[in-house]
């Protein structure tokens, strides 16, 4: 894709949104079955459902997926297509590369061995791998990562941490 063929395909996109602000706003839903003898929660995605299940510092055997690794890879691929995106809009001179996030966590926190632990990460690294073209300028290089912190959703929702909340509601019986 170039830059002119993302241009076309976000145009009506952002003329909408630029007329209309309120149909800019969508909620975005995911959810996840408690199931199965073991603490696991099967999360539904485009793909197909994941396993989330424990950490096998927490006890789990390292089949199930983690959920604090999802949420790292959920930052890498918003992360990396933003800057992708970029980088084609702006005729930035990449060629691929790799994006890392890398997550510093205490499990005595989650599984309330020390009070004093936080539970969750506390420092969260995100590094950009970039294969660049032989004469690329290091200003424009710097200046893509730039926009693609600022426009990744996953990192500015980390950055800046929404309101969060948590409810209950009692499940309909099948029947």
């Amino acid at each position: 894709m170039n830059a002119d063929e993302l241009r076309a395909l976000q145009a009506p996109f952002k003329t909408r949104f630029r007329d209309d602000p309120a149909s800019a706003r969508a909620t975005l839903v995911a959810s996840g079955s408690i199931e199965g003898a073991g603490p696991n929660c099967r999360v539904a995605t485009q793909g197909g459902g994941v396993v989330a299940g424990l950490h096998p510092l927490t006890g789990g055997d390292g089949t199930a997926a983690c959920s604090a690794e999802m949420l790292l890879q959920a930052l890498a691929g918003c992360a990396g297509v933003t800057l992708h995106a970029v980088a084609i809009a702006t005729n930035a001179p990449l060629r691929g590369g790799r994006v890392v996030a890398e997550g510093d966590l205490d499990f005595r926190g989650t599984l309330g061995v020390a009070r004093d632990a936080p539970v969750g990460f506390d420092e969260i690294r995100l590094r950009f791998e970039l294969d660049l073209e032989p004469d690329a300028d290091e200003s424009k290089v710097a200046k893509l990562v730039e926009l693609a912190e600022r426009y990744c959703v996953v990192f500015q929702t980390l950055k800046n941490t929404p309101r969060i909340t948590a409810s209950w509601t009692r499940a309909e019986q099948g029947g």
